[in-house]
């Protein structure tokens, strides 16, 4: 099995040179209330639009979401879109962007027009020109493009038909990439897999690879029998074919034909995931994955990118979360620190319109009485945030002797539990400021507090928040475990 953290080590160490076809993504979300009195179309009362780096741009932002740098050479006009384009690549770290600029074309831009409620596509309205770049614009490409080969572990050439991969732009680059000893992974958009002779692997989607092998593709036998022929005229190495909800199939030249099936995940919305497939296929390999590896991260990764909304990129926590075991999870991504990393979970749970709910202790020895609490708040909120005393906060309200078990063990044993959703240590003898910070919708305690004895309920119930309290397990208390195990025979109190 791959090592995913050796290969999120590996990840920073890579560097890949993205080659193809840039343009602007601007998604205009709204509300559809009625049909056009003009003509037969939906009326849609825009609300808030994003814009976002698209086609090959989303696949040099992929990559440096990965961790991985990227030099990315694209077109672009003389415009406000092309200017736009290059102050959005200009402020991502991890991206060296190399622009050649063509006034006689405008930048590619898209605006997709989007039901806010469905997250159905309503209209895509596009200005580009598609033509072949000219030639003197295709010299300056291969120009810019050739001298960055030697800098790069891995070329990625992602093809959207938008004129900047010609055929002589690829034989250039394919070439040169070859007697450099690089591999080169294509996105092909063109049915001539002739024209990219030489390139180790080429990732069409099922529609595109049907009509390349002139196949009907229907069943894996049959892509894997048309890949073979298909492999010959392009002298590559390996074909993905990548078939959205029916999965991957992945069929090397050497070997036998492997398919993975889809993740079964909620789909938000499709664009870009094809970019992020070919990302993440060009970062494992330059980090020593194999072919099947390499696949089925991929497929992971695609799974995390069509259940999120707009051109998205995906982050090694979300593709390491998506593809290893949840219990190997626990530590690692559940406990989290007060500050930068807590808000960033709290707005990506908020933007989904998720509801946090949050409750707090010292959980020095779990016990049954815990775990009914813990289960009560987490069918009651969506996401449960657990606020977990510091080792010194326990024994200021505790004493001498406690806690039994160190903070960051009492953190492992809560983070393992399927009803915790995350665990953030506090220092101070209350959770007052972490309540503060959170603003949870549903705020938890046991039943042997009263509503007014809660911590934050005055927070919580400010923001249109809602306190639950749990009927506690009789017989179930930290400190009279403690004292049993240590001969004392008093009675129960709070943990």
């Amino acid at each position: 099995m791959f090592d995913f953290d050796s290969f999120h080590r590996a990840m920073a160490r890579q560097t890949v040179l993205c080659v193809g076809d840039l343009m602007l993504d601007e998604f205009v979300y709204g509300e559809v209330s009625r049909i056009s009195p003009e003509a037969p179309a939906p009326v849609i009362a825009a609300k808030r639009s994003e814009i976002n780096i698209g086609g090959a741009g989303n696949v040099a932002r992929n990559i440096a979401a990965l961790g991985a740098r990227c030099i990315f050479v694209g077109l672009i006009g003389e415009d406000a879109a092309g200017t736009e384009l290059k102050s959005a690549l200009a402020a991502e770290p991890l991206i060296e962007s190399v622009m050649v600029a063509d006034a006689s074309r405008p930048t590619t831009r898209k605006v997709r027009f989007v039901s806010e409620h469905f997250l159905t596509h309503m209209l895509r309205a596009d200005w580009e020109i598609a033509h072949p770049a000219t030639g003197a614009t295709e010299q300056k490409l291969i120009d810019t493009i050739l001298p960055l080969i030697p800098r790069a572990d891995i070329v990625l050439l992602s093809d959207y038909a938008k004129g900047v991969l010609t055929a002589r732009v690829i034989r250039n680059v394919i070439d040169a990439a070859r007697k450099a000893g690089k591999a080169v992974i294509v996105d092909p958009k063109s049915a001539n897999f002739a024209i990219y002779r030489g390139a180790t692997l080429l990732t069409p989607n099922r529609k595109e690879f049907s009509e390349a092998t002139r196949s009907r593709a229907d069943s894996n036998d049959n892509i894997a029998a048309a890949a073979q022929d298909a492999m010959q005229l392009a002298d590559c190495e390996a074909i993905l074919v990548t078939q959205s909800e029916h999965g991957m199939t992945l069929v090397p030249r050497q070997g036998e034909a492997v398919h993975v099936p889809a993740y079964p995940v909620k789909v938000r919305d499709v664009s870009g995931a094809g970019d992020t497939v070919v990302a993440v296929l060009s970062v494992a390999r330059g980090a020593g994955a194999d072919w099947e590896d390499a696949l089925r991260l991929a497929n992971a990764a695609a799974a995390v990118a069509v259940a999120k909304k707009g051109t998205a990129i995906v982050t090694p926590a979300e593709l390491r979360r998506q593809i290893l075991p949840h219990a190997s999870l626990a530590a690692e991504d559940k406990i989290v620190a007060s500050g930068s990393e807590l808000a960033g979970r709290l707005a990506e749970w908020r933007k989904q319109g998720l509801r946090v709910g949050f409750t707090n202790g010292c959980f020095d020895i779990l016990h049954p009485g815990h775990v009914k609490v813990l289960t009560a708040a987490r069918g009651a909120c969506d996401r449960l945030i657990v606020g977990l005393n510091s080792d010194a906060s326990v024994k200021r309200l505790k004493g001498e002797g406690r806690p039994v078990q160190a903070e960051r063990a009492r953190a492992e044993v809560l983070a393992a539990l399927e009803a915790v959703d995350l665990v953030v240590i506090f220092e101070d003898d209350t959770p007052l400021k972490l309540i503060e910070e959170i603003k949870p919708s549903v705020l938890v305690k046991g039943g042997d507090y009263t509503r007014e004895q809660v911590v934050g309920h005055e927070i919580v119930e400010a923001h249109g928040g809602e306190v639950i309290l749990v009927d506690v397990l009789q017989g179930f208390s930290t400190t009279s475990l403690v004292d049993r195990a240590r001969g004392e025979k008093k009675p129960g109190g709070k943990a």
